[in-house]
């Protein structure tokens, strides 16, 4: 009596091999996640180490900052640190406070609205020249600032309009790079059809964009916003050059100027790293209140 094979049937040790095959494919996948966890791990603590330094060392006194035991509970001081900052100047830290939050929110909120509304007019019309000035748009985000920074003090200066309010606020109104993305995002959220729709019911250019454009643009405008509100907290060298008025100082600017006089009287390191860790409050807030909007906005255009 014989045996037949069915020949279509593989070998009994096929599925052995299969799943041998799947368990060293899962090897590789997993090592490979973990060697990214590791990266992202890495790259998460040395972010954070500075400020987690600048939080302690807010936390201490000027004798506890240079000392061996600077982890010693017994020189932690951040409300006298703090007292300290108010009361050096007459108070001249709360007015460096405000100046930057009238140059950086005031400047981010009308400059996000300027780039938004150019990025519109760049998306949603054609006119002569504009290939030609959008390439002039591209070509003015690749200029560093510093670089305007001096032919600015100069026209300023022609005018009368240095060393004021407006010789800071009115340039960083401005932002190629607001621009751009205000066009990606022009593309992405405001439709043809819509605009058409609006135009047909009687609506004016102006009012077709306030009313229907600007407001499926507010991710866009959000995103602006962060963008050119970080960059003018931040903006140093422009006032720099622009300023010579103390009390019309940001905190990037005055800050500078204690820390420039701290190696003659070291009193003044405490009050440069507890103003430097108060002046970051803002700008987390600011993303804290705005991520939801910030997030749809960075995807825009990614899924068709």
């Amino acid at each position: 009596m014989s045996t037949t094979q069915n020949p279509g049937r593989p070998p009994a040790a096929a599925p052995d091999r299969r799943r041998a095959r799947a368990r060293s494919a899962r090897r590789p996948l997993w090592a490979g996640r973990a060697v990214a966890n590791v990266i992202v791990g890495i790259s998460v603590l040395y972010a954070l180490l500075p400020l987690l330094w600048l939080l302690f060392a807010a936390s201490v006194d000027s004798e506890a900052l240079f000392s061996s035991d600077f982890f010693d509970p017994s020189g932690f001081s951040l409300l006298g640190n703090i007292e300290a900052l108010l009361d050096q100047g007459d108070g001249i830290y709360l007015t460096w406070y405000r100046n930057s939050l009238l140059y950086a929110v005031v400047g981010a909120a009308v400059g996000a609205l300027l780039s938004t509304a150019a990025g519109y007019v760049f998306a949603k019309y054609e006119f002569a020249g504009k290939a030609q000035l959008f390439a002039l748009v591209l070509v003015s985000v690749m200029v560093p600032a510093t670089v305007l920074a001096l032919p600015m003090y100069l026209l300023a200066s022609e005018i009368g309009m240095a060393n004021t309010v407006w010789s800071v606020l009115i340039p960083v109104l401005f932002n190629p790079f607001g621009v751009y993305l205000g066009r990606i995002f022009a593309t992405s959220y405001v439709p043809d059809e819509v605009l058409e729709a609006a135009r047909v019911d009687g609506a004016s250019e102006l009012r077709a964009f306030f009313g229907v454009g600007l407001k499926m643009l507010a991710p866009g405008y959000v995103t602006v916003f962060l963008f050119q509100l970080t960059m003018i907290w931040n903006n140093f060298f422009l006032p720099l050059v622009m300023l010579s008025d103390e009390d019309l100082f940001p905190l990037s600017l005055g800050l500078y100027s204690w820390n420039a006089a701290a190696p003659i009287d070291p009193d003044f390191y405490p009050l440069v790293v507890i103003g430097s860790l108060l002046a970051l409050l803002p700008l987390v807030v600011a993303f804290l209140m705005l991520q939801r909007f910030w997030r749809s906005g960075l995807t825009a255009g990614s899924v068709k």
